[in-house]
């Protein structure tokens, strides 16, 4: 019996040394206390006193702390958010990088007219973040530059045209994210998901895309498929309503799959 408590002591030291780490907001110390664990490092990040109130209140719907344990971001990593919209989770994938990472936080640039500054808030005092306008084809990255890449509630929107105009090619796109990763790098992808076998085109009506056309395109442009995560599947969604009518809004049925770029 002795033995347990001493293990439990060590434990729930360890524990109040994250706790208090992640209370006074430093990010260093947190992620140090949490050390290589992927979903320490997520609950230490999720921590931070300094997100936004309005974040801490998405996250039981969001679930970031298994998409981040998931995604495994280490320090030092470059990492690419496609579509990263007002910047959930870039404000969590920074700390996450570190000063000696880089994320890029993509938008298309017709987003500019819902975004508004959400943006430059967003990136107010996050040093290691670039901001980047273009369509989903035209990644402004170098070949073979980037560790990560996120698409996370995105690839539908190869098929939503703002003002008429497409955000985008899906083999094009595809074809981009294949490019700017390193050899072995990830390519996590996470979406509203429709009825198997549903066209492309819900992705402009419903704001939906079925898993198998992702998985298509990433084995079309040279993907393995790597993992993929049910924690935000839903199989009681209603696949046919739009995914911001309210009965469905943060509860549809998300898929979450993790594809790699051979080395």
């Amino acid at each position: 019996m002795g033995r347990f408590r001493a293990i439990d002591a060590a434990l729930i030291g360890a524990m109040a040394a994250l706790l208090s780490a992640c209370a006074e907001g430093a990010p260093e110390d947190a992620l140090t206390a949490a050390g290589d664990d992927p979903a320490a490092r997520a609950q230490a990040v999720l921590s931070l006193h300094s997100r936004p109130v309005e974040d801490h209140a998405d996250d039981e719907l969001r679930k970031p702390a298994n998409v981040l344990a998931f995604i495994d971001v280490k320090p030092g990593m470059k990492v690419f958010e496609m579509e990263a919209g007002a910047g959930y989770y870039t404000e969590l994938l920074s700390p996450l990088v570190g000063p000696r990472g880089e994320v890029v936080m993509h938008n298309p640039e017709p987003f500019d007219a819902f975004l508004g500054d959400a943006v430059a808030k967003r990136v107010e005092g996050l040093d290691n973040v670039r901001v980047l306008k273009s369509d989903f084809d035209e990644l402004e990255a170098g070949d073979a530059s980037m560790d990560v890449v996120t698409w996370i509630l995105g690839p539908h929107d190869l098929y939503y045209e703002p003002g008429g105009e497409s955000l985008g090619d899906a083999d094009a796109a595809f074809a981009e994210v294949m490019r700017i990763l390193k050899p072995g790098g990830v390519f996590v992808v996470l979406d509203h998901a429709a009825t198997p076998g549903s066209p492309p085109s819900t992705g402009g009506t419903v704001h939906r895309i079925d898993p198998g056309l992702v998985l298509e395109w990433a084995s079309e442009a040279g993907f393995m498929l790597a993992g993929e995560s049910d924690v935000l599947r839903n199989p009681q969604d209603n696949y046919d309503a739009n995914i911001f009518e309210p009965e469905v809004r943060r509860k549809t049925d998300r898929f979450l799959y993790k594809f790699k770029k051979p080395e």
